[in-house]
């Protein structure tokens, strides 16, 4: 039989996408390095990193190089990503002003690989492919975690202070919940797209809640309830403009009788699902934040600079919250500390403008993909209420970040061609 050249190295490169994909959402290299160490249990080690960092550079290279095989289409879309490459480049320049700068060349170095991965994500395949693409990584990453769970349960399932809860192949049982609250949405994405193919994708979708229940993260759950809600309103903007505003007027409405009720019976609420006024010492933690982010206020304490335990800046807040955070439990505040007041303007600048051109291509498509973007973008902000993932070299949230902004592009240049060739 006849092997054809091209398929086997279009299928190759789709291989080492999901496998980046999968490295990069967290798992499995990081589990096994540490050797199944759970938060609170005594045999606790830290992690050689050395492996991993070896990994993605190795990621970086090849990722260049494909860059660099469509180097013609890569300039011409990526010169545009705007928002993205000035995030990227205040990084850089913030090494003069670091109070770890050894720290912030290193990271820089790693978020400006990590941020390239994600845009050649986004110029050579289309959103229908990403999707799919992700998807067959949330469905590797689900099978592993249900293997390491029964065969490896010292790696698969948490010990210590959460112990017997699932967190798959990720190190943390909350980690394995953020995966698998956007996985569960993009199945329903995928198995609308592709309705003649759809069984084994709603199999996973099913096994993603039985997942999400075994892991016992309460907050993950709330993102995945609060990403499916979303959908459903995203859908809205499909409608003839006449029904919109209503729409979108009664949606606010019940948004702020609902923001009202739950601030008035949030002791309750949070006691039902076993968390604290504090969300679990965040809310005694992040006053401290915010004392460290005014004595910087512009420009930070440079990208990664502050969070280095006991020898950094982060060591006063340590001290006075009797706790060892290694960020902030929030993105947005873990951005300020980072690059300052004009690092948060940059990225919300960008992601507003990113934000209305999602929610024009919702308008202007009526495929299942036309909703990923935006879904991508709601998510990233619920993550980073309570969760710093935001920013962060060799991260999968900031790859879809990333991604999504050049996406955009690249639909508006297809929606400029087609309308030179009327």
């Amino acid at each position: 039989m006849k092997i054809n050249k091209k398929e086997f190295l279009l299928n190759s490169e789709k291989i080492f996408t999901i496998v980046c994909l999968l490295f990069y959402s967290g798992g499995p290299l990081t589990l096994i390095l540490s050797g199944g160490a759970s938060e609170g249990d005594s045999d606790e080690a830290p992690t050689d990193t050395g492996l991993i960092q070896l990994v993605f550079m190795v990621i970086y290279l090849i990722t260049c190089i494909l860059l660099l095989l469509r180097w013609k289409k890569a300039i011409s879309i990526l010169s545009k990503v705007k928002f993205t490459w000035l995030i990227i480049f205040l990084s850089a320049l913030s090494i003069f002003w670091s109070a770890a700068p050894q720290v912030t060349i290193v990271r820089t170095v790693a978020l400006f690989g990590t941020s390239l991965f994600g845009m050649y994500l986004a110029s050579r395949y289309t959103l229908k492919e990403q999707m799919e693409l992700i998807n067959w990584m949330f469905c590797v990453a689900i099978i592993l975690g249900l293997l390491f769970a029964i065969a490896l349960p010292k790696y698969g399932l948490m010990g210590g202070l959460h112990s017997g809860a699932l967190r798959g192949i990720y190190t943390h049982k909350n980690v394995f919940g953020k995966i698998l609250s956007l996985g569960g949405v993009n199945c329903l994405l995928v198995a609308s797209a592709n309705k003649r193919n759809s069984l084994f994708t709603w199999a996973i979708f099913g096994i993603a809640i039985i997942c999400l229940i075994l892991a016992r993260s309460s907050s993950s759950m709330l993102s995945f309830t609060n990403l499916i809600v979303i959908f459903l309103g995203l859908r809205i903007l499909r409608s003839p403009v006449i029904a919109v505003v209503p729409a979108l007027s009664a949606i606010s409405i019940i948004c702020i009788n609902l923001y009202l009720f739950v601030t008035s019976n949030l002791n309750n609420l949070l006691g039902s699902i076993g968390k604290d006024a504090t969300l679990t010492g965040r809310g005694d933690l992040w006053p401290l934040v915010w004392d460290k982010i005014w004595e910087r206020p512009w420009l930070g304490y440079g990208f990664s600079g502050f969070w280095q335990g006991l020898d950094g800046e982060s060591a006063s807040v340590w001290y006075a919250s009797r706790w060892t955070p290694p960020n902030s439990h929030n993105g947005f505040l873990d951005l300020w500390l980072d690059l300052g007041l004009i690092g948060v303007v940059i990225f919300f600048i960008g992601f507003f403008v990113l934000l209305c051109k999602c929610f024009k291509y919702i308008r202007i498509t009526n495929t299942s993909e036309g909703f990923w973007p935006a879904i991508c973008l709601f998510y990233l902000i619920m993550i980073n209420l309570t969760e710093t993932s935001l920013l962060i070299q060799n991260n999968i949230f900031w790859i879809l970040y990333v991604s999504t902004e050049v996406s955009m592009i690249v639909v508006s240049n297809k929606k400029i061609k087609c309308l030179y060739s009327l």
